[in-house]
């Protein structure tokens, strides 16, 4: 039976959010992408962002990542450090991880190998292949497996496994490096019913610990597990709430979700 999180929008009570974009402005040659956009997310939270292509959500992703420099504006991570002021690698360090749409993998090493190259990253590839594991690294390599369910494809060939399968050992990768703050960009998309629900799930076991970002267009996987939604248009913030609340709202249906009844054209 599906499982379904978006009746009530718990949030745990932190006195500075985690992330805090304040009046952010990206313009791409005289197109301004994100407008005046203010954005807050406390630590915890399973938030998802939603709204038409060309809303800005995966521009506002690359911002806090470092992909793309903000032509204005403060994008604040755990209330001190101006993320705009920082390169990606920098980013990655201070404990935000980010996943593209298209999974990136080492398709001929195993899955194993896979997460023991994220989880030593300051090696080269052969070293790292090479080294002797420790007990805590075997023990991190077993959680992380046991965690994206891929425990008994261990030692299987990365390129072997299906796109869902894929799309969890690199959630794996960046989960297995311990950033605070995980960005995915449309994780179930191209997934089977039975792959997507595994996934809504796996999301909501990281949110015990870690803090998740979710840019998605299938509004049946948002319905599903959404705790918070971030509704955008045209690079701001329409309105925030859970997927209940903001379906309710006459702005939301008539930029996004389609009215009901008549419309005027």
């Amino acid at each position: 039976m599906a499982m379904h999180y978006n009746e009530t929008s718990p949030r745990k009570n932190v006195s500075e959010p985690i992330v805090r974009v304040e009046k952010l402005e990206v313009n791409f040659d005289g197109f301004k992408a994100i407008r005046g956009l203010d954005f807050a997310l406390s630590a915890g939270e399973l938030r998802f962002l939603i709204g038409p292509n060309g809303a800005g959500k995966t521009t506002l992703l690359d911002v806090l990542c470092g992909k793309v420099k903000p032509s204005q504006g403060k994008v604040l991570f755990k209330g001190q450090t101006d993320l705009a002021r920082h390169q990606e690698h920098q980013i990655a360090q201070l404990g935000i991880g980010r996943k593209f749409q298209a999974p990136s993998i080492f398709v001929t090493l195993t899955v194993q190998e896979n997460l023991l190259l994220s989880m030593r990253q300051k090696r080269g590839l052969l070293s790292t292949l090479v080294a002797k594991t420790t007990p805590e690294q075997r023990e991190r390599l077993h959680h992380y497996l046991e965690m994206i369910g891929l425990t008994d494809k261990a030692r299987e060939k990365a390129g072997s496994l299906s796109h869902g399968e894929k799309q969890w050992l690199e959630i794996g990768m960046l989960l297995i490096q311990e950033p605070e703050l995980l960005l995915l960009d449309e994780p179930a998309a191209g997934m089977t019913d039975s792959e997507t629900e595994k996934t809504g799930e796996l999301l909501h076991r990281i949110s015990d610990k870690q803090t998740v970002v979710v840019v998605e267009h299938d509004m049946d996987f948002v319905r599903q597990f959404a705790k918070t939604v971030t509704v955008m248009h045209e690079g701001t913030v329409l309105c925030e709430g859970t997927m209940a609340e903001v379906q309710n709202d006459d702005r939301v249906a008539e930029v996004y979700l389609g009215r009901r009844g008549e419309r005027n054209d």
